[in-house]
């Protein structure tokens, strides 16, 4: 599985109302890729365009990968909220996809995933007796379940506590390596722990943040993550 870049050029609509013009959004090969901003710029436009889902916006432009080969079925997807069948089982959630698609999820797949996600003693259990990070690491393996090269996430650990948030965006960066990953997240922290590459989208249009030395997945207290975070805590208020 080779992950390609990004490219989204162009602009949206909704009805005749501007949502974004002239917007040119990169995401780096096999890195993590942040965008940040208030609601309402187009955030989640612009990764629904990535997948290919519909967005209610006109949107005139190109949505392509660098390798040139078409985006439909290389991408997964991970939302805000869990979206975990609330009568299946943890194995069962996370082989949700294969299941969806009429077929069977491997389930030595699914068993190594949990393993990984340290939910092994959890695979029996309904959701109601899981914890929000629990939930959210199930959510985590269905979306790798997929397999996919691209993996596009709208603010999956937003509602997590700090300590959980913390170790949900560990393990996110440690199992989706060598993925295409695009964060929408409104935390400056996250972006900084995480993105090779940092954009700030904002009623302005979308400019492109410069991210700390250290490489990702940074250090809470890493002084260069410490300085992006405030920059973009600063500039987003700046934006408000």
């Amino acid at each position: 599985m080779t992950a390609p870049g990004l490219r989204v050029a162009g602009s949206a609509w909704l009805g005749e109302v501007p949502l974004f013009e002239g917007l040119d959004f990169r995401a780096e090969a096999a890195g993590w890729t942040c965008i940040l901003g208030p609601s309402g710029v187009g955030k989640s436009t612009l990764i629904r365009l990535i997948a290919g889902l519909d967005t209610g916006a006109r949107f005139e432009g190109e949505v392509a990968a660098t390798d040139g080969a078409p985006l439909g079925g290389r991408v997964a997807w991970m939302a805000q909220q869990d979206e975990l069948l609330p009568w299946l089982s943890v194995a069962q959630n996370a082989g949700l996809g294969a299941r969806l698609r009429g077929g069977r999820a491997d389930s030595a797949a699914v068993a190594a995933l949990l393993a990984r996600a340290g939910l092994s003693a959890q695979s029996a259990r309904r959701p109601a007796q899981l914890s929000g990070g629990q939930r959210q690491r199930v959510a985590l393996a269905r979306t790798l379940m997929e397999d996919r090269p691209v993996v596009l996430l709208d603010e999956p650990f937003s509602a997590l506590d700090a300590k959980t948030r913390a170790e949900m965006q560990d393990l996110a960066f440690e199992m989706l390596a060598g993925r295409t990953v695009v964060l929408v997240t409104h935390d400056p922290g996250e972006a900084a722990r995480l993105g090779s590459r940092i954009w700030l989208m904002g009623p302005g249009g979308l400019g492109e943040v410069e991210v700390p030395a250290a490489p990702a997945i940074r250090s809470v207290d890493d002084p260069g993550c410490l300085k992006v975070q405030g920059e973009l805590l600063r500039r987003m208020r700046a934006a408000a």
